[in-house]
């Protein structure tokens, strides 16, 4: 009777585990899509991005939906495909090769480099949702131009509503506040060195 209640019971835990391991699904990984902008006839020759300064918040492979009313709400399985700031940098670096074609844009942690033109500094603070479902970016942006010390300086804050539910509503929305950001990073390079 013994040895029949542990062949049992292994047969119960094996059936257990299996079922477990059906049910733990992998995650569906996400990445932001450049978004195309206004093309400006001018800027600097070399811009150097610089690492991005993420929130700490936003340093995970989960998605963040919101982070409102004290409380971080993070998708289980719904993950970025690359870390969000390796991921920002990429899509920044393409979007802004897009408005400034007049420009070769390089990435910090990029395998060529060169002595800059333009160099920018950014900060993003918030790219989550708010209470009203408005997908938010809040950054901030410096960009320091060779022959000058001081940079030009800028806080951004986009909101839009995603146009689709769930994740990939917010992943899209998100693609389409950081072309905005683009397009003010843009704007800071072509105006900054006449502004000084």
């Amino acid at each position: 009777m013994t040895v029949l209640r542990r062949v049992c019971g292994v047969s119960v835990l094996a059936s257990m585990m299996a079922l477990g391991a059906c049910s733990a699904l992998p995650p569906v990984l996400y990445s932001i899509a450049p978004v195309q902008g206004a093309v400006q006839p001018a800027g600097p020759k070399i811009i150097l991005l610089q690492q991005i300064g993420l929130a700490r918040y936003l340093e995970r492979s989960q998605i963040v939906l919101s982070s409102e009313n004290y409380r971080l709400d993070v998708m289980t399985n719904d993950w970025w495909g690359e870390s969000i700031g390796a991921m920002l940098s990429r899509v920044l670096v393409d979007e802004l090769g897009q408005r400034l074609p007049q420009s070769v844009v390089l990435s910090e942690n990029g395998a060529v480099s060169s002595p800059a033109d333009a160099t920018i500094e950014l900060s993003v603070r918030r790219l989550d949702e708010d209470a009203a479902g408005k997908l938010v970016l809040t950054a901030q942006a410096g960009v320091t131009f060779k022959g000058r010390s001081t940079p030009v300086l800028q806080s951004f804050h986009f909101a839009v509503p995603p146009q689709a539910p769930g994740v990939p509503g917010e992943v899209a929305a998100i693609s389409v506040v950081v072309g905005q950001l683009a397009d003010g990073l843009a704007a800071m390079l072509v105006a900054g060195p006449v502004a000084q």
